[in-house]
């Protein structure tokens, strides 16, 4: 006979299959932690919860979860599977080979697992065969390439583009990318030079005042999502020579229309220089570009050589901007060395790294979250760390700073406020994915640095699915 204990644990795990299956994934994840609490010798209560967590991007979390399945019942394929899913969104593919093999061997016509070890397989050997053929520092994929050279044919229907960009050229790029079509391949190359050369100039941390008369709107992840965009455009104005944009990272990858963001962030990046500003994050980074979509979208849309130009300018982006003394904002958090200053920020010269790599400055920058437990502690993505209230309330201290601003993270209703006021989260592409139930938001800061949070709801797109360019089934699996 069941125990009370394992009757009311399932109870909460059936509401927390419930959450689910409505694409609430934190709640989800709060009843079966609930379901945990009261009986924890029940492995679906733990791979139920790593397939929330992989929903919500935490799959160092999800891992450990599959794994406690796992010793509770090593024959559990769905645990098997679920570690593989979270281990390969993190690049670790070896690792995810093992327990596609481990599906197989327990369940030999699971023909979507075999597909899967299949493309599995391909990657680890591309890696290798990338990693084998490396060079120092590659050149510039600039160099072979003549722009002024390449001719517009008379067929072309949109404005032209000449030597500086237009607010007319933006206007009609907007109507195409609106009308599912592309602006010519001459004025992307353009448009991604000129902007290139603009970020390279600026300081790795870019130093910005809002002046009277003005005011300066941040946004976190748009991730492709390129009619939310719009609507933030429409709910706030667009950008103009008294309102400026901070865009704070992930533009791109997994929605299918980050070139069609990239581009008109860069177009008015290079009409109005100091009038959008752009904070690199953890996706504009070759391996997430490889795998998430948009190196796939390059190449359909435009060709490989875009994708190339736009991977040098994605390394040349700043990546934090201080705000009136007042707020840093930068993609991921904050640091494993409660030393860190923003000088130590003002000197990191991002030139010498295009890639972030696995460790330092740079990769903490871009990928490291908050959490609620004092101190710092392992990342629940399984890439770099979390870090405490008390660690934020230090930094903030130190570099006398009222609070930092980043993103990289879903939050439900668009932004949270946590670690005392000091830590600020925005997430601006609202139903993420197409498959969760946030909102988006925005923060509104004038000249008396104060901040004002707007929530926006999804609007409606073209059926294009997001990872509709991804390179690889795994990742489009786990929509």
């Amino acid at each position: 006979m069941a125990s009370p204990d394992l009757e009311a644990a399932t109870a909460l795990k059936v509401q927390g299959n419930k959450a689910f299956a409505e694409h609430e994934w934190p709640t989800a994840i709060d009843f079966y932690s609930r379901a945990i609490e009261k009986y924890d010798k029940e492995p679906s209560f733990f791979s139920n919860r790593a397939q929330a967590h992989i929903k919500l991007e935490a799959y160092g979390f999800a891992i450990a979860d599959a794994s406690k399945a796992l010793e509770l019942d090593s024959n559990y394929v769905k645990a098997y599977w679920r570690r593989a899913l979270a281990n390969s969104a993190i690049l670790n593919y070896k690792e995810a080979l093992k327990d596609f093999k481990a599906v197989i061997k327990r369940e030999p016509n699971n023909r979507d697992a075999k597909l899967k070890l299949t493309e599995c397989e391909k990657l680890v050997r591309r890696l290798e065969f990338e990693k084998a053929i490396e060079v120092g520092d590659p050149p510039s994929a600039f160099e072979d390439l003549d722009i002024d050279a390449m001719v517009v044919d008379d067929k072309y229907d949109g404005v032209r583009l000449e030597k500086e960009m237009t607010q007319e050229f933006i206007d009609d790029m907007i109507e195409r990318f609106k009308n599912g079509k592309k602006i010519h391949r001459k004025y992307a190359f353009q448009i991604i030079k000129a902007v290139k050369d603009l970020v390279y100039a600026e300081p790795t941390m870019v130093e910005v005042g809002v002046k009277e008369g003005t005011r300066l709107t941040v946004c976190g992840d748009t991730h492709g999502q390129f009619f939310d965009l719009l609507e933030i455009f429409r709910l706030n104005g667009y950008p103009s020579d008294t309102h400026a944009y901070l865009f704070n990272g992930d533009f791109v990858d997994r929605g299918s229309w980050s070139t069609e963001i990239a581009l008109l962030l860069y177009a008015y990046k290079w009409l109005r220089p100091n009038g959008i500003f752009l904070n690199r994050g953890n996706h504009e980074t070759d391996d997430m570009n490889k795998v998430y979509g948009f190196e796939g979208e390059c190449k359909a849309k435009y060709n490989e050589t875009v994708f190339k130009v736009f991977s040098e300018s994605f390394s040349a982006l700043p990546l934090a901007t201080l705000i009136g003394n007042k707020y840093l904002v930068l993609h991921g958090g904050l640091f494993s060395d409660d030393n860190t200053t923003l000088d130590d920020i003002r000197k990191l010269n991002r030139h010498n790294q295009r890639q972030p790599g696995q460790q330092g400055l740079m990769m903490e920058m871009l990928w490291t979250d908050p959490q609620t437990a004092p101190g710092r502690g392992p990342s629940k993505r399984g890439v770099g760390l979390q870090f405490g209230p008390d660690v934020t309330k230090r930094f903030c201290e130190k570099n006398g700073l009222e609070a930092i601003i980043r993103s990289h993270e879903v939050r439900m209703e668009g932004y949270e406020v946590e670690h005392d006021g000091r830590c600020i989260t925005v997430f601006s592409a609202p139903k993420y994915c197409d498959t969760t139930e946030n909102k988006g938001a925005f923060i509104k800061i004038g000249p008396e640095l104060k901040l004002e949070y707007q929530v926006f709801e999804a609007v409606p797109h073209p059926d294009i699915k997001p990872m509709a360019y991804a390179q690889n089934s795994l990742m489009s699996s786990m929509m």
